[in-house]
């Protein structure tokens, strides 16, 4: 996986940041101490944080969901952009790391909007349709196990309304998916449901070649 936008030389890729990026204090902060975590590379790149806020602010985006947490990076980024009585359903199963995230959430004064579970996701997600949550998110976030992502993505499709927008992280896998080489359990399963999406006539598509790949599959 990359934290930066792939295939962007590094002097294009710092000059790519310096006019795009408008990045607030308070997720700097957090991105400086997730750098000097040992799974830093689970972060995402602040240019992608930025894009998914401003798909949330395009949308009109009021309840929204997460799968995988991390530090809270990309949880915080759409918070801030939510409304005040915006809310995200956050899925995680790591207390230490959620501690990181739950104490920027509260600094920036969004921990309100964030309601955290700390379960496997699927269950949550399984929990939330039970519940007849169905087709009430606006907007989702996958960014978790990659030998679930197949799993969320079908619970995201049941969970998001029509014209819901599904956001699918870490699609090009550091280009490891491009190469046939690589067989490995992680890699075919990206490969494998890229392909799915692609031919899947329950959303429109568009995979961004941002930070380490997202796609985004609009709900029909």
């Amino acid at each position: 996986m990359s934290n930066k936008t792939l295939g962007l030389e590094s002097k294009l890729y710092q000059y790519f940041q310096d006019v795009s990026v408008r990045e607030p204090d308070i997720l700097k902060e957090l991105r400086g101490e997730t750098a000097k975590h040992p799974m830093s590379m689970m972060q995402i790149a602040p240019e992608q944080g930025q894009f998914m806020a401003l798909l949330v602010q395009l949308m009109g985006a009021k309840k929204t969901l997460e799968v995988g947490v991390f530090t809270g990076y990309s949880a915080l980024a759409v918070a801030l952009a939510l409304p005040d009585d915006g809310k995200i359903i956050a899925c995680d199963i790591n207390e230490e790391y959620t501690a990181i995230a739950r104490n920027y959430w509260q600094k920036a004064g969004v921990d309100h909007k964030i309601d955290l579970r700390i379960a496997p996701a699927l269950e949550t997600l399984e929990k939330l349709i039970a519940e007849g949550q169905t087709n009430t998110f606006d907007f989702a976030f996958i960014d978790a196990d990659k030998s679930n992502y197949d799993h969320y993505y079908e619970q995201a499709l049941k969970l998001v309304r029509t014209g819901g927008l599904i956001a699918i992280d870490n699609v090009l896998w550091g280009g490891k998916v491009a190469d046939q080489d690589i067989q490995d359990n992680r890699t075919q399963k990206i490969r494998n449901l890229n392909d799915k999406i692609y031919q899947d006539p329950r959303v429109n598509i568009s995979l961004v070649p941002i930070a380490d790949g997202l796609t985004l599959a609009l709900k029909k």
